[in-house]
């Protein structure tokens, strides 16, 4: 249960990173309240499942389902560049999430 919790944390912290580009540095007002929304649910779901799961390895995958994430809803919703080298670095990370997973 905790790595699900630890997904869904992940998830968040991609929505907040994301709404970040929509709050215009927090000068809208509705973007800005659904960004740090995510921003307390995705930090509180981390907590919880750093409850049981190790802290580093809960942090280490939080983040990388976070940089995951924003890289490639960066590429969809802002025509970010889809390099090789930046794909294949976020298969770096990807494979890194599959290996704590794995051992932890």
């Amino acid at each position: 249960m905790a790595w699900l919790v630890l997904t869904v944390a992940g998830l968040f912290e991609v929505g907040w990173a994301v709404g970040l580009k929509y709050t215009d540095g927090f000068t809208r007002p509705w973007p800005s309240v659904a960004t740090a929304a995510a921003m307390v649910v995705s930090v509180v779901l981390l907590a919880i499942a750093m409850r049981t799961l190790p802290v580093g390895t809960a942090y280490a995958v939080w983040t990388g389902i976070g940089a995951v994430g924003t890289v490639v809803l960066g590429i969809v919703l802002f025509g970010e560049p889809a390099t090789v080298a930046r794909l294949a670095c976020i298969g770096l990370i990807l494979a890194g999430i599959v290996g704590l997973k794995a051992v932890g």
